[in-house]
């Protein structure tokens, strides 16, 4: 037998040979499709890099190549089957009568091609957040920590966008759904679901007002409803904050702006105030020289205010005297905030030292009265003050 009547040879309507061709090219489609992709997403990216901003081709292609591979095998898929006559042809509509097999597999099928679609536009939007991330690393500290706080946001909803847009696709290619008589007979239905919805639409709307007003960005000190925490996203529904705790608190954002909210990170400085109690041993010469030497400290401190640099004697008690310190420090973190109080706290220790000063201690004082009548080392009742 000729090798042309083996592949004329019919079985299940196609011949041996078109289910041969089908086979190879599911194999190359297969075998070759990571090396296809690869191929797309370098073009792609020559096509486009001069606005890569220094986007790599690798990270590019690290981003595409399994979407891509997906996307490229469905049409290799497309390729090999249109050669068969099962499931159907795709450039035919599917009648009612076709068997239900076929209009599962062609369903499938679209839905596949579909969803692979919206996988590379994601993507893509990944790609495009990284590179305005690239960009906005040359621009200014502070555009840099409101593009950290934006980008994200509009990340997200974008991708939100293409998910609902890729679903309305699949009813109406798939499902055949009218959508336009679907939105437009949603009616009070909708309005259910809107109400029911209410919160989320709420801190959706939150999230629009936070962008606009701007009360605080990514990287921001915040107190808000008692909680206390750096900014690390703002998201559709809610606000990330870590606390100094480390502690990781999601917060709506209804109550980001409905809660008064002190914004820590936009104080002009950070006050230090306390009290130093000397001993009544220290003079008042001494504790002059020391009020002195540190209100001339802290003015030529290129951190601290000078013109708020306090040092009052506030007190005098029974156990000692009371040096009231206040100064004004202006850092733009916490941490800087701890380093020069521990600096002026040694300092302040110098200080002291240095003119024989001495704090109070909670130690009460006994002094008992001279009374040549009494023996030493017995007090009598009531001599003690």
């Amino acid at each position: 037998m000729k090798i042309q009547q083996v592949l004329n040879q019919h079985f299940f309507g196609n011949t041996l040979g078109q289910y041969m061709v089908s086979g190879i090219i599911l194999l190359l489609g297969f075998g070759l499709r990571r090396l296809l992709s690869r191929i797309v997403s370098k073009v792609f990216y020559r096509v486009i890099k001069r606005y890569t901003a220094g986007v790599t081709e690798q990270e590019l292609n690290d981003l595409l190549i399994q979407p891509l591979s997906v996307l490229l095998f469905l049409f290799t898929l497309f390729l090999a089957f249109n050669v068969l006559d099962y499931p159907t042809s795709v450039t035919d509509d599917l009648a009612r009568s076709t068997p239900w097999p076929k209009k599962l597999a062609f369903a499938v099928y679209q839905t596949g091609v579909i969803s692979a679609l919206a996988w590379v536009l994601l993507r893509l939007i990944d790609f495009a957040e990284l590179v305005y991330r690239r960009r906005a690393e040359l621009l200014t500290a502070a555009n840099t920590r409101l593009d950290a706080q934006f980008i994200p946001f509009a990340k997200d909803f974008i991708k939100v966008i293409i998910l609902i847009m890729a679903f309305l696709v699949m009813l109406a290619q798939v499902f055949g759904v009218n959508v336009t008589a679907l939105i437009g007979g949603l009616g009070i239905g909708g309005l259910a679901v809107a109400f029911a919805a209410k919160e989320s639409l709420e801190n959706l709307i939150a999230s629009f007002t936070i962008f606009l007003d701007r009360p605080f960005q990514v990287g921001d000190l915040v107190t808000v409803g008692g909680i206390t925490g750096t900014v690390e996203k703002v998201g559709f529904r809610s606000t990330r904050l870590r606390t100094a705790e480390k502690s990781y608190v999601t917060v709506p954002n209804k109550s980001m702006i409905d809660k008064p909210l002190d914004n820590l990170s936009l104080r002009t400085a950070r006050r230090v105030s306390f009290t130093l109690n000397f001993s009544h041993d220290t003079t008042r010469e001494q504790l002059l020289a020391i009020a002195t030497e540190l209100h001339d400290y802290l003015r030529r401190h290129d951190r601290v205010i000078p013109e708020e640099v306090q040092t009052k004697l506030t007190g005098l008690t029974q156990t000692g005297r009371d040096l009231t310190v206040q100064y004004f420090v202006q850092v733009a973190t916490y941490d800087e905030y701890l380093d020069i109080k521990e600096e002026v706290n040694y300092r302040i220790l110098e200080i002291v030292e240095a003119h024989n000063g001495s704090f109070a201690t909670n130690t009460t004082v006994v002094r008992m009265l001279a009374d040549p009548g009494i023996s030493s080392g017995t007090a009598p009742s009531g001599s003690v003050l």
